[in-house]
């Protein structure tokens, strides 16, 4: 496995040898789901886990083509989503008086509580915290960790400065979605709230005289959330979890290799078990885990830099390099 890494596209960058190995790992454990469905197609039955990709995969590579639909650029393909998305932050950035960060300590004032007098007193079902915990379980791991992992892996260190770039402006985008969230959000005498985009698209636009595309565009969002939901939101996230598992349990020599689908149902049932009881029971769990998930999140980070302190410098100059490499690397190019 560490041959076969070391041979991928990123293989000719300038990375520090001590942190080339942490590099790895999540790539390894990325890579484990292929090389067992390509071991299990070549001879002998062909598997659950084969037989629900086999039927799936058509249907997620159509999806993928049209959503990640890429043109040319200076030798490369180049997504359309990623020129609307950087677009779009760029345009709030500018337009907000760069809120993004101007309004930093603003955002950690009002997570802590700052502004409301009591969690009684103030719309809303969760508090300030839950809310914040809340969202960033559902961040942390496929955006921040196999993301990132990902993205290194494919297009080199120089892809960190992208990302940090992209993140900083992309704040602006998430601010102006979670204050329109705010904003046309339902606030029913119960005291249950409903918002999202799906509501500002129709009563926003309905308020500009736009009602069909309004409610034609929160429609789309819904659908789309559903998609995005199942396939980014659970099948990936719990995938990679069942990749890591069986690579750490043998490989393809695993106990658990080819199991992945009873996984995925524990897993369903663990996840279920929270999200029935709604967004209170949601926010009570991500409140207590994502502390503790954080702190070891954080804690893996220091010990990997402490124990490469010395090969930082490179990695940095590596990073700031990248960036302006019309390829990724010797070996991408060549490919």
């Amino acid at each position: 496995m560490q041959k076969k890494l070391n041979n991928s596209p990123h293989a000719g960058f300038p990375w520090p040898p001590g942190l080339a190995g942490h590099l790895t790992l999540p790539l390894a454990g990325l890579a484990l789901a292929g090389q067992a469905s390509a071991a299990a197609t070549a001879g002998g039955p062909i598997g659950i886990d084969e037989q629900i990709n086999n039927v799936l995969s058509p249907i997620s590579n159509a999806i993928a083509s049209v959503i990640f639909y890429s043109v040319p650029v200076a030798g490369t393909s180049l997504p359309l989503i990623v020129v609307w998305l950087l677009t779009a932050a760029i345009f709030f950035t500018l337009y907000l008086g760069f809120i993004n960060f101007r309004g930093f300590k603003h955002g950690i004032d009002l997570v802590r509580g700052r502004y409301s007098s009591t969690f009684e007193d103030s719309p809303g079902q969760i508090t300030h915290f839950q809310a914040l915990t809340t969202a960033v379980s559902s961040t942390v791991g496929l955006g921040n960790i196999a993301g990132v992992a990902v993205a290194i892996g494919l297009g080199g260190p120089g892809a960190t400065f992208w990302m940090i770039l992209a993140g900083l402006l992309g704040m602006a985008t998430k601010f102006t979605e979670c204050t329109l969230g705010v904003k046309y959000r339902t606030e029913r005498p119960d005291g249950t709230v409903s918002g999202g985009p799906m509501y500002y698209l129709k009563r926003g636009l309905a308020e500009r005289g736009m009602v069909g595309l309004g409610s034609a565009l929160a429609v789309m969002f819904a659908v789309g959330l559903i998609g995005g939901s199942l396939g980014g939101g659970n099948m990936f996230q719990s995938n990679q979890a069942f990749s890591q598992i069986v690579g750490a349990t043998g490989g393809d020599a695993s106990p658990l290799a080819g199991y992945g689908w009873a996984f995925g149902m524990v897993i369903a049932a663990l996840v279920g078990a929270v999200i029935i009881g709604g967004i209170t029971q949601i926010a009570a769990v991500t409140s207590r885990l994502v502390p503790f998930m954080a702190a070891i999140y954080v804690a893996a980070c220091l010990f990997i830099l402490g124990s490469n302190f010395t090969q930082i410098p490179a990695a940095f100059g590596a990073i700031i390099d990248g960036p302006f490499r019309p390829k990724a690397s010797p070996a991408a190019s060549s490919a």
